[in-house]
């Protein structure tokens, strides 16, 4: 099973938001490169970045801050935020982004993301299911949107989606722990992998991730635990593996 820290940029900083709140901002580094080697130093394998400003907006926004962390960092990244047409998944691609995730277009534009699968191969698109209460939350979690996440989960299958990310709103950055059967749930029903994200805080809670890694839990995104120094990222990636 794969860690993925998380950086997460909002004016080219590197900041956490709290269930996505964009006025409970803590900025951790303006140099959200130096935020990802020091990741990639730890052990780290891969990073998720989310355009936090691209997400509010609707298009792309910090592309000068992830062509910096490219430059900056050896590992493979995957990238969301605001990628809401066919040209911004081939500029993330070809600046050697490794997956570009699409959110909201998944819900507003689902024909958009089998073009993509078609295009650029299912393992190069994960799509981000961010839920609230069971329904889809768009537009950088501002609004919800009228559909319920299991039904998602289950439509991007069809399209040749291998992975999805599946973030609990009510659980992100509160440190809370997650569920982790209603994840293995959505992984066996829909047949796509998912990636955990939104609470996770503990070894714990990584272990218990782990005893679902057979259900179709491939992955865990960890932000606010290990910028506060709550969980050790070392020690969750041996535990991990």
């Amino acid at each position: 099973m794969l860690i993925l820290p998380a950086i997460d940029i909002r004016g080219g900083k590197c900041v956490r938001l709290t269930q996505g709140d964009f006025g409970k901002e803590k900025i951790y580094s303006d140099f959200p490169e130096e935020q990802a080697a020091k990741w990639q130093s730890e052990g780290a394998q891969f990073l998720h970045v989310v355009d936090l400003d691209g997400a509010r907006e609707g298009a792309p926004t910090n592309l000068f801050a992830v062509k910096k962390i490219l430059e900056t960092i050896q590992i493979p990244i995957e990238v969301g935020g605001g990628i809401r047409k066919m040209e911004d998944i081939e500029t993330y691609l070809e600046m050697g982004v490794r997956r570009v995730i699409l959110g909201s277009v998944a819900v507003e534009n689902p024909e958009l993301v089998r073009e993509a699968a078609e295009e650029f191969g299912g393992e190069n698109i994960v799509v981000g299911i961010d839920a609230k209460n069971g329904i889809v939350a768009v537009h950088g979690w501002n609004d919800l949107g009228l559909m319920q996440a299991e039904d998602l989960a289950m439509q991007i299958g069809d399209y040749g989606i291998s992975t999805m990310i599946y973030t609990d709103i009510s659980r992100d950055g509160m440190l809370g722990g997650i569920d982790t059967e209603h994840l293995a749930d959505v992984a066996q029903k829909s047949g796509v992998a998912v990636i955990a994200s939104g609470g996770i805080t503990s070894v714990e809670d990584i272990k218990n991730l782990k005893s679902k890694e057979s259900a179709g839990i491939i992955g865990a995104i960890i932000g606010k635990a290990i910028y506060e120094g709550i969980l050790n990222l070392a020690d969750a990636i041996k535990v991990a593996k």
